[in-house]
């Protein structure tokens, strides 16, 4: 069943929890235990399943421990499935999740709290509010809180730019024009890397179609279609992606000649000894660069697909939403810890400290300078989350973008997604 077609059933949720059920309550077991510590303080588990992160969140904790007498939190970083301790009745007692589809299941099903009373709600950005409900809703709850935006959008080599006066491109003319001079200079003006397909999903079919259509509409116009979706109906992969894709699958010839071979380590090696003046990744990838040349300078900026600099728009993930389950027995202690987390002072500091935007009103502006590029489109509010998070894993998007570059056939890909897409529909909807 599509889980953005159809709210899940518990039915539904024990399919998805699989296997995985039996270690998620022994996780549960280990990390909570009786809901009141020795020391008569309440004892909550806290779920966080962002691995690079564990030392910040490990010290957080240590902090909050420390400056109160009432809650005991123990941090439970087991990368078990999330829908199996809900399935066994041992969800964690507070969150803090990437939101992608599983969460947004945990949404739609219903299982989580509201959270709109929590003083600290009223001061997350409406825009960035709004990137959980453009998957999921329940009732017109607050069911979950950002906390971390990751903000994406091409990387490129400030010193080749300097060295063969290219400006950063803010229209599609633009970009060809700065194609050609690098081409001309014995340059590739794109490294991109096709062995792994998530690569391209993430990179540029996801860069493209942002900045190409409005995704959250999209979405929302096949999301009403039901089963009437499919290539011919007024909302589809075809006709509403059609022009971007050819841009896509255009920008695919600029690409490094060995870019079929590589691999997503590949590219951050090549990149780093500037082999190519662009690069389409995102953050993740500035500190694997980096280590190849410490002193590379770099930056970012939206891809432009058109000749509108103001439809050029950053890439944004919910890396990180907090979450209270509606079952838990130690709400009123879930719910301090949450205002604790997304005080000014805790919540800033993690995302300058990991090159991320807070998502509070009013919150200061990236950290990291190589992002700096991308700040324009956070202050405007042009963002859009890439829309192969929108597709489930089961239809293969990377696999149908991969042959679409290297064919040259952007239709097919096109139609294998409407097919896709269409067959789930009817199957949701029978």
């Amino acid at each position: 069943m599509h889980p953005l077609l159809h709210s899940p059933s518990r039915r539904t949720l024990l399919r998805a929890a699989g296997a995985g059920a039996g270690a998620a309550a022994l996780a549960a077991a280990a990390g909570c235990g009786s809901s009141t510590a020795a020391s008569g303080r309440t004892r909550i588990r806290f779920l966080m399943n962002k691995p690079e992160v564990v030392d910040h969140f490990t010290d957080l904790v240590a902090r909050y421990n420390a400056e109160q007498d009432d809650v005991l939190v123990v941090l439970d970083t087991a990368p078990t499935s999330v829908l199996a301790q809900f399935v066994r009745g041992a969800p964690p007692d507070i969150a803090c999740y990437n939101f992608r589809i599983e969460a947004a299941n945990l949404v739609r099903a219903g299982v989580l709290a509201d959270l709109s009373d929590l003083p600290e709600a009223a001061g997350i950005d409406p825009a960035y509010q709004d990137l959980v409900t453009q998957f999921a809703s329940y009732q017109g709850q607050t069911s979950a809180l950002p906390y971390s935006i990751g903000t994406a959008g091409m990387i490129y080599n400030v010193d080749l730019f300097e060295q063969h006066g290219v400006a950063v491109p803010t229209t599609w003319s633009e970009l060809l024009a700065a194609c050609e001079t690098f081409t001309a200079a014995g340059v590739a003006p794109f490294m991109n890397t096709y062995r792994e397909v998530w690569t391209l999903a993430q990179g540029m079919f996801d860069y493209t179609t942002g900045s190409g259509v409005d995704v959250a509409a999209f979405h929302e116009g096949l999301q009403a279609l039901g089963a009437d979706a499919g290539p011919d109906a007024e909302v589809s992969f075809t006709r509403t992606l059609g022009p971007a894709v050819e841009r896509m699958v255009q920008l695919s010839q600029l690409d490094n000649p060995d870019a079929p071979s590589l691999t997503y380590y590949d590219g951050n090696l090549r990149f780093g000894r500037g082999e190519a003046a662009m690069y389409f990744q995102g953050p993740w990838a500035l500190g694997e660069i980096v280590k190849v040349d410490p002193d590379i300078r770099l930056g970012s900026f939206p891809l432009p697909v058109t000749d509108d600099p103001a439809q050029a728009r950053a890439r944004v993930n919910l890396d990180l939403a907090l979450w209270i389950p509606r079952e838990t027995e130690r709400q009123e202690a879930a719910r301090a810890f949450a205002s604790w987390l997304l005080r000014p002072d805790v919540v800033d500091t993690y995302n300058a400290d990991n090159s991320a935007q807070s998502p509070r009103t009013g919150a200061p502006p990236l950290a990291d300078e190589r992002l700096a590029g991308l700040q324009p489109c956070l202050d405007e509010k042009r963002i859009y989350q890439g829309i192969s998070t929108y597709v489930p894993d089961s239809i293969p998007v990377g696999n149908y973008v991969q042959d679409a570059v290297l064919s040259g056939d952007p239709e097919r890909l096109l139609s294998r997604l409407d097919t896709d897409w269409q067959r789930r529909a009817r199957r949701a909807a029978a």
